[in-house]
């Protein structure tokens, strides 16, 4: 997870252009997901928005735009991109696009993770667009898990995507919508 000070030092003032080139939720949904589609779908058909993220989203009082970057292949997107759909769809005060990430590289190279084009990833604005934080690739707790998996060397990473999976499962998008909604609230 990003700090809101260190996402405006490297984004651009606004990013209307990948705004307006990205693709409203249901649209992606239905015609830009290939791989895995079940499995977005599945997701999305159970991912369901807690009454205590919509009270926080009301206490705050703003309209917040997310600019996803995704691709339909991967795993964390597969989990995640659907929360953030539901979310969008559920709450007044989310608007949301996805944009590929293989076809903005340039976007991509603006939200590294450790030098790496991880994905999914939440570029967090205002209603100007004006970037105010970011979130990914994935829950923090998460992340240190995959990284200390890794970096052990003991298993393969198809078994640790499988405990990645569970994860998921066992989270339903709590944990990233807390951290979501705490950048969203240190950004005002």
């Amino acid at each position: 997870m990003t700090t809101t000070a260190e996402t405006r030092k490297s984004a651009p003032e606004s990013l209307e252009t990948w705004w307006n080139s990205g693709y409203k939720w249901d649209d992606y949904l239905e015609h830009e997901v290939a791989e895995h589609r079940d499995l977005w779908l599945g997701v999305y058909r159970r991912a369901t928005t807690p009454v205590w993220a919509l009270e926080a989203l009301e206490d705050m009082g703003r309209t917040w735009k997310l600019l996803v970057i995704a691709e339909d292949w991967c795993g964390d997107a597969s989990n995640l991109g659907p929360v953030f759909g539901r979310l969008a769809r559920d709450s007044e005060w989310i608007d949301m696009r996805v944009v590929k990430r293989d076809e903005h590289p340039e976007l991509m190279d603006m939200y590294l993770t450790n030098g790496s084009r991880s994905i999914p990833i939440v570029a967090i604005t205002d209603e100007e667009l004006r970037p105010v934080g970011r979130w990914g690739p994935r829950p923090a707790e998460l992340q240190d898990f995959v990284i200390r998996e890794k970096r052990k060397g003991d298993r393969p990473v198809a078994e640790i995507y499988k405990d990645t999976r569970r994860w998921y499962a066992r989270d339903r998008g709590r944990t990233t919508l807390r951290e979501l909604l705490k950048i969203m609230a240190e950004a005002g």
